[in-house]
């Protein structure tokens, strides 16, 4: 596991202390390398349930949403081919809905309640947490594998409650927030383009 440096302070010297964060975040990527089988496999099962009729579902909290309503643009848009849209959504874009949830039901269930309604045996269930014990994401992860669903976790190091329950984990071997979400970005962006290639062939057109 790679350890970080934590936020800029006084009396550092900027230029020593940007080098250390861009080295820090080189071999947090590095470390990635050990996982690519994992990546391959994800990749694998996401695009087979795509290719079934299945959907693929994202959620997180904070900038996890934001991972979350980024990467199913990339498959609802489109990421190195031009190709038909598929089916992707993030259930952190409906303030109405999750504010409806939060109110009548407590902010636990936000994601988990939805997909209780949406979801369907064959889907793919996206869960983001960089620290793997945000509740109202494990609470969905639950309802997601209760509902016949394929559990995909993104999260950072060190033993959460989210390892144990998805079937496949992404783990960026790092405690830093900010290094763990810089790694779900590239194995995500990974992950996007294999099944790209997997679904349509190898028609990269950007």
């Amino acid at each position: 596991m790679t350890d970080t440096v934590r936020g800029y302070s006084a009396g550092d010297d900027a230029i020593s202390w940007i080098k250390r964060q861009l080295d820090d975040a080189a071999a947090v990527h590095d470390a990635i390398r050990a996982d690519v089988e994992n990546l391959a496999a994800i990749a694998t099962s996401i695009a087979g349930s795509l290719q079934n009729g299945g959907r693929v579902f994202f959620f997180g909290n904070g900038g996890s949403a934001a991972d979350a309503q980024h990467w199913a643009a990339e498959l609802s848009g489109r990421y190195y081919i031009d190709r038909p849209s598929l089916p992707a959504i993030a259930l952190t874009t409906n303030s109405s809905q999750l504010t409806a949830i939060g109110n009548d039901y407590g902010f636990a269930d936000v994601f988990a309640r939805p997909l209780s309604g949406l979801a369907t045996d064959g889907d793919v269930a996206v869960a983001i947490s960089t620290s793997g014990t945000s509740e109202n994401v494990l609470r969905a992860i639950d309802v997601a594998a209760k509902s016949g669903l394929t559990t995909i976790g993104f999260t950072g190091s060190g033993d959460n409650p989210m390892a144990g329950r998805c079937d496949f984990v992404v783990t960026i071997p790092s405690t830093d927030v900010a290094r763990v979400q810089e790694g779900h970005e590239v194995c995500a962006h990974i992950i996007w383009s294999l099944v790209e290639q997997e679904i349509f062939g190898d028609q990269r057109t950007r």
